[in-house]
């Protein structure tokens, strides 16, 4: 298998509503700029992989038609991905198994979205459950997540102190990252006095929507030896799935309990085998992981075997995971609760956690970071993406 890695990302600079560009022109925008920064052009790539979650989010339907010719697309092999929230990392994927097969040398990765038009995006959201059950409660990402949370509460002994010391995090490392939807810090006093949107997320909790585009290009080790280029290796990947049906995550049959990522979990296992990781916390620097929410964020960092199950909380508490600790540092960037544009927040993890082992990242950029993680999820919370990345293809100690 051929080795895979990235030479170029871009962004834009996101926040809740665009009226300067058309959606067409918006993609066009995140698949220049992560162009630009590979320093290549629309004629050297071989083929274009587009991810674009739920149509009714962006109020077109089948928005890959409308958008190939601003991609740059036509007369190139060319594929949608929709993976629900991990169809930003999904297309990633998807554009490296063009690349490992030897079938491509470059393949470009670029999308948009602007979930605010869709008026309501938690309304869209809903109908992905089951119309007879689960739609009537009503489920939708927020109540889905909080039910989550509520039980890692009840395991664990967590409280809503511990989100909000995830959102504290978060705010502060998004204060440095230019391209952040939320930059604001905020106290944890002001996270607890937000409003309540389903028990125990408020609103200090949960992500914005965002509008913005972001690309990557990929490439083969044969295209960067060739042109000297130093990439982003791609060390490992990992995927899985979860059951629809939520009140089947709880019991004898289940990957786990809902109150954890152990679907998640294996994913990231898959990856790390791959990549040689035996000892997460000792050999990862950067965490860029897809949580929309800081209850996620607890579960998913263990998950990631940087902290047993039930002990982020106390990670946190004593200054764990945020820049200028000792051990991986987690979503530098302010992640998924900061910039949440849904169809393109898994290539941003993987873009900034690419950044990172490259030295590229600016002012949250994690010191002599080398190896970094990403991940994303999909569904109602069932869809799983991991990733590897490394600063060169040596052994990871």
């Amino acid at each position: 298998m051929i080795n895979v890695g990235i030479i170029g990302f871009g962004q834009s600079h996101f926040q809740t509503k665009r009226t300067d560009v058309t959606f067409p022109e918006l993609v066009k925008e995140g698949a220049d700029l992560a162009l630009a920064d590979a320093g290549i052009t629309i004629k050297d790539v071989d083929a274009v992989v587009y991810p674009l979650a739920p149509d009714a989010l962006i109020g077109v339907g089948n928005g890959e038609r409308w958008v190939i010719d601003a991609l740059g697309a036509t007369g190139k092999p060319f594929m949608r991905v929709n993976n629900g929230g991990a169809t930003g990392m999904s297309a990633v994927l998807t554009a490296w198994t063009h690349v490992a097969s030897g079938l491509f040398d470059v393949v470009l990765v670029a999308g948009a979205d602007r979930v605010s038009e869709s008026g309501s995006a938690q309304s869209v959201l809903n109908k992905m459950w089951d119309v007879g059950y689960e739609r009537t409660v009503p489920l939708n990402t927020i109540t889905m997540l909080a039910l989550s949370a509520q039980r890692y509460m009840h395991l664990y002994d967590s409280d809503e102190t511990d989100m909000a010391l995830v959102t504290v995090k978060n705010r502060k490392h998004a204060s440095l990252n230019p391209y952040a939807h939320l930059r604001t810090p905020i106290t944890v006093e002001e996270v607890l006095a937000s409003r309540t949107l389903a028990w125990p997320i408020k609103l200090g909790d949960a992500c914005p929507a965002s509008t913005g585009a972001a690309g990557v290009v990929l490439v083969s080790e044969r295209y960067a030896q060739r042109n000297n280029l130093k990439p982003a290796w791609i060390r490992g990947i990992g995927q899985n799935s979860e059951t629809y049906w939520m009140g089947a995550r709880v019991g004898e049959k289940s990957q786990g309990d809902h109150a954890d990522a152990d679907a998640l979990a294996h994913a990231f296992d898959v990856a790390y085998q791959q990549a040689g990781i035996t000892d997460p916390v000792t050999q990862i620097d950067v965490a860029e992981i897809y949580a929309p929410f800081s209850s996620v964020e607890l579960h998913v960092i263990e998950a990631a075997h940087l902290a047993e199950k039930g002990k982020s909380p106390e990670g946190l508490r004593n200054g764990k995971f945020t820049l200028g600790s000792s051990g991986p540092v987690v979503n530098p960037s302010g992640g998924t609760q900061c910039t949440n544009p849904i169809a393109v927040t898994g290539t941003i993890r993987v873009g900034e956690a690419a950044n990172q082992v490259l030295g590229r990242a600016g002012a949250h950029q994690v010191p002599h970071a080398r190896v970094a993680i990403a991940s994303a999820i999909g569904g109602d919370h069932q869809f799983y993406s991991t990733m590897v990345l490394c600063s060169d293809l040596e052994e990871i100690s």
